[in-house]
């Protein structure tokens, strides 16, 4: 992939990892720390009480998950067994999120914010399984996402700081739950016309 069309935290994350090559380091080791940190995030946001913490923890989480990719690239360390761990760990993360900030919020939302959650979490369950099987059938290439300046759709997460500081958890669970759904149907879209060009 040229560095001109690489996302900005992917290119930040190839300059922090280059140093680990050749250090003992795999990429697996940062798949594992990315999958802890945004465990403990979501798990914080489920607790409620410290959800500006947890949101850093998660854009922490959401950089870590570019450190593994780019130190197997920059190492020549990738695998098929690394690849698929690192889509298992953004799929846990990602979908826990959802879960966990819809718990958080139900003493404030109500039970309401367990189906938000829920919703959102089983929308972008459904997306991750859909991107795997186009890339599984189709290639990489495939499941490029839409990127505006070096930003990609996944890159909203590293505002979650800024939306926990403005008291927006809600609105974010509320979006979510209704943004989730559509881009789950868009990928269904893209899925069934790849299959109707086979």
């Amino acid at each position: 992939m040229a560095q001109s069309y690489k996302p900005w935290d992917a290119r930040l994350a190839a300059i922090v990892v280059a140093p680990l090559r050749g250090s003992g380091v795999t990429p697996n080791h940062l798949t594992t720390l990315r999958l802890i940190v945004g465990v403990i995030g979501a798990a914080l946001f489920a607790q409620g009480g410290a959800d500006d913490i947890a949101a850093l923890i998660i854009v922490v989480s959401n950089f870590l998950d570019h450190t593994d990719g780019e130190l197997a690239r920059l190492s020549g360390q990738a695998s098929k067994f690394g690849h698929n761990y690192d889509l298992a760990a953004d799929g846990l993360v990602t979908v826990g999120l959802f879960f966990c900030i819809g718990i958080g919020l139900a003493t404030s939302l109500g039970s309401g914010a367990l189906w938000l959650g829920a919703l959102a979490g089983i929308s972008v369950a459904g997306i991750f399984q859909l991107r795997n099987n186009v890339e599984r059938q189709y290639g990489k290439a495939a499941t490029a996402q839409p990127k505006l300046g070096g930003v990609e759709a996944e890159d909203i997460l590293y505002g979650l700081p800024l939306v926990t500081l403005a008291n927006g958890l809600e609105w974010f669970l509320i979006a979510a739950a209704i943004g989730a759904p559509i881009a789950l149907a868009a990928s269904a879209a893209q899925y069934i016309a790849l299959e109707k060009r086979v």
